[in-house]
């Protein structure tokens, strides 16, 4: 007999549920009958047969033994937790739940099979939800007989940790059961998003664009699955990088999630690279399968061990040619920072600045960053006054001419950087190698500029300098074997981690960076979530230091306009057209902190 209600209880009201079913015991769903169970709540845990219900409850020990070793949950607490979880094999003891979380594998027939079927066992008036990453929640609410209160729980893995849960609503879900949900997602301790049935919801739809990007650098071996993990590590403060990533979630499961934002988003971005399938038909699966991207000691360790693509030496191919004298071009923060660093290390630095003011200026500079390091104790005074001492100041190229390294530190425009390699090239000794710190324009550019191409190398440092440990050392088809070699041991030395890569516009990290950015304003063009939501998703959900639009805001929406222009005139994707929002935004001088106002307001 169906459960009568008093007029005054809402059989929707989130405070109302008190047991919760939970439908698919992998990974993602013994974390949630985990944070229901937490929460105090009855969970009725199902899965297909008794090893499946085995594996669910072995996945939800180890976790809560975790839990326990780091003090987060006491064994009391974890026995009063196992007590509220109920496992079966039987949909048909889910009759008297308030709700239920569907959490199978990510394929549509299954999921459609059972939620037939829970519309079948379950109460009218209970909801049901899935925890689908990327599926249609529209087609999962049609095939029961109460479309309207339908909707998505995204949880995040591991969901006992993650904070975010992505409420996906279709065009026939129910207000109140959207209210409902909510408030039960925030009863868990959550953060809720609510967001429309779109593929790849918030945070996968931006994820796995990026993510795909990644593997598509590695597949066409235009740098090293390391490099280009420790690039988006150093460079972004990523928790992790994008291949190890995918080895984490699985290749399976990121192949079956970017193949359906395809076929809803046709957009060629979402396609998967080839590799990843010949991957999985391999059964490299990555740390579920103890091989992916990387090779790990055993099934499920997340310990990396050597394999044939480990790269060896940092420092390969070429001999390193000797580097003590160093010159800096510029005076900007680039530049400044540059010299910070190559005087700390201690090389003689010349810094060259177009007047004596601007090279006044730029020393004091160098010496309050210098200041505040001793401050902070990162410094002592004695290492402050001798890199000081190791600096000089001029207004001439000449003076350049017996440095074994200038750095071209100026404007981000590619004729006036051609100018300064023209002026090095007829003032430099032979052998002196030439570098650009340049983000996005063509480094052979500012080598054909020269007479002596095979010494000109790109040497992105990152902003601020002294402070950055990545360095993307870019070689032309021109580079010479010894120049990048006497890059990459620099690099060493001056205590910065280098990666390598080739000529190629955005290299790895403004490269894979900002078609992400772009794509969160294409999001937010569309009016699919505000800039609030789609930050919090991407730093809650995926652990990111910064959100998108926090992040465009602290770049300079016209830096990060021109970057993209550059991506789209190299690379002709249609889905790296800078969005329009960004252009109108730069167009009305909403340029970010800098000017006070970007994607939101700023108080100057």
């Amino acid at each position: 007999m169906p459960r009568e209600f008093s007029a005054t209880e809402d059989p929707l009201a989130g405070s109302s549920i008190t047991k919760v079913g939970v439908v698919g015991l992998g990974t993602m769903g013994a974390g949630i009958a985990e944070v229901l169970a937490r929460t105090g709540l009855t969970v009725v845990a199902v899965d297909l047969d008794e090893e499946a219900v085995r594996r669910g409850r072995a996945h939800l020990e180890h976790s809560t033994a975790r839990a326990v070793k780091r003090d987060k949950l006491s064994s009391d607490d974890q026995y009063d937790l196992f007590s509220r979880i109920r496992y079966t094999t039987t949909l048909s003891d889910l009759a008297d739940v308030d709700l239920v979380i569907e959490a199978v594998p990510e394929r549509m027939e299954l999921k459609a099979e059972v939620f037939a079927e829970l519309d079948r066992v379950c109460r009218p008036e209970v909801v049901l939800a899935s925890n689908t990453s990327s599926l249609s929640v529209t087609e999962l609410s049609v095939v029961t007989g109460r479309p309207g209160k339908v909707v998505g729980m995204h949880f995040f893995n591991p969901a006992p940790v993650l904070k975010l849960v992505e409420v996906v609503r279709t065009v026939v879900t129910e207000p109140d059961v959207v209210a409902a949900v909510v408030g039960f997602v925030e009863r868990l301790g959550k953060v809720p998003v609510v967001i429309g049935d779109r593929a790849g919801f918030i945070a996968n739809a931006l994820l796995f664009g990026y993510l795909n990007h990644a593997v598509r650098m590695f597949e066409s071996r235009y740098a090293s699955r390391e490099d280009i993990d420790a690039a988006m590590r150093f460079g972004c403060g990523y928790p992790m990088g994008p291949l190890q990533l995918l080895d984490l979630m699985g290749l399976d499961t990121a192949y079956e999630i970017l193949d359906t934002m395809y076929h809803q988003s046709r957009n060629r971005l979402h396609a998967p690279a080839p590799v990843l399938k010949q991957m999985i038909t391999a059964g490299l699966l990555g740390r579920k399968s103890g091989r992916g991207f990387y090779t790990y000691d055993d099934v499920d360790s997340p310990i990396v061990v050597p394999d044939e693509q480990t790269p060896g030496d940092v420092v390969q191919g070429g001999r390193v040619r000797e580097v003590q004298r160093v010159g800096v071009v510029g005076t900007g923060t680039m530049a400044t920072g540059i010299v910070e660093v190559f005087a700390k290390a201690g090389n003689d630095v010349v810094m060259r600045a177009r007047s004596e003011v601007k090279a006044t200026a730029a020393l004091e500079a160098v010496r309050r960053s210098l200041d505040k390091a001793v401050l902070r104790g990162k410094l002592t005074e004695e290492a402050r006054d001798a890199a000081l001492g190791r600096i000089r100041i001029t207004v001439s190229f000449d003076d350049f001419a017996d440095c074994d390294l200038v750095v071209e530190a100026v404007a981000e425009e590619l004729e006036v950087k051609k100018a300064v390699f023209g002026a090095l090239d007829e003032v430099c000794k032979p052998g002196a190698v030439l570098a650009t710190t340049t983000s996005s324009l063509p480094v052979i550019e500012c080598a054909a500029a020269t007479s002596r191409p095979a010494d000109v190398v790109g040497l992105h440092f990152f902003n601020p300098a002294q402070v950055m440990k990545l360095v993307e050392v870019v070689h032309t088809i021109s580079t010479s074997p010894d120049v990048l070699a006497t890059a990459r041991s620099l690099c060493v030395k001056l205590g910065k981690h280098a990666v390598s890569c080739g000529d190629r516009a955005g290299f790895i990290v403004n490269a894979l960076l900002f078609p992400y950015l772009n794509d969160a304003v294409r999001m937010l063009e569309a009016h699919y979530a505000d800039a609030d939501d789609i930050d919090g998703a991407m730093t809650i959900g995926c652990g990111l230091p910064m959100g998108p639009f926090a992040l465009l805001d602290v770049v300079g929406l016209d830096v990060a306009l021109a970057i993209q222009r550059e991506l789209y005139l190299e690379f002709r994707e249609a889905g790296f057209a800078p969005a329009p929002l960004l252009e109108h935004l730069v167009t009305a001088g909403r340029l970010g902190r800098k000017a006070g106002k970007g994607f939101r307001d700023y108080t100057v």
